[in-house]
């Protein structure tokens, strides 16, 4: 999977995050093949992530937000490597995202660009950790995100603030490959 997903986020422009596990049913019901859960704990994660594989889906874990989990921690990694059935963690922290792919995880980096310094530093990381892509938030920055887009050569995924099909076809044309967002209702 790993050297087909920037092929999988071409074909699957729109991407589901849950943020709700009252909504995965939802979700999962989606065209969408890939989720990305952006809620949860230790606790719920074995069944939140068998129910998507069971689903044919793709199965992303922002490790930042799972209860009960330090993603600071590589033994954290390891746990959820052997006992979930995640494809692959989203996370803020350059150190998990190099732990994660050094374990087998498909790994995004997930960067907050809020002003020129974090777009540097956003292009240091990216240039010095191998992943699989990188989601900018907020995704509804043309401007930005064609200007990154340019600079790097791992997939863009824009999310955040993404509402409507409008947003995602501004956030596609300006160079991202796909969108997330929590809007279950979009369709291209």
């Amino acid at each position: 999977m790993r050297t087909n997903f920037g092929k999988i986020l071409t074909e699957n422009k729109i991407i589901i995050a849950v943020k709700n596990l009252n909504d995965l049913d939802a979700a999962l019901k989606t065209d969408s093949k890939i989720i990305f859960l952006l809620c949860g704990d230790i606790c719920t994660l074995e069944e939140a992530t068998r129910k998507i594989k069971s689903a044919g889906k793709i199965s992303f874990l922002h490790i930042d937000m799972v209860e009960g989990i330090n993603s600071k921690d590589q033994v954290a990694l390891d746990f959820l490597k052997e006992n979930s059935f995640a494809d692959g963690i989203i996370t803020t922290r350059t150190s998990t995202a190099k732990y994660a792919k050094k374990i087998g995880f498909l790994v995004i980096q997930r960067c907050f660009l809020i002003d020129s310094l974090s777009f540097e530093n956003t292009q240091k990381i990216l240039k010095e950790c191998e992943l699989d892509a990188v989601e900018i938030l907020p995704g509804v920055m043309p401007k930005i995100i064609k200007k990154l887009s340019s600079k790097i050569n791992i997939p863009l995924i824009a999310g955040g603030l993404i509402s409507d099909k409008e947003d995602v076809e501004v956030a596609l044309k300006s160079g991202a490959k796909a969108v997330s967002t929590t809007k279950l209702n979009i369709t291209l």
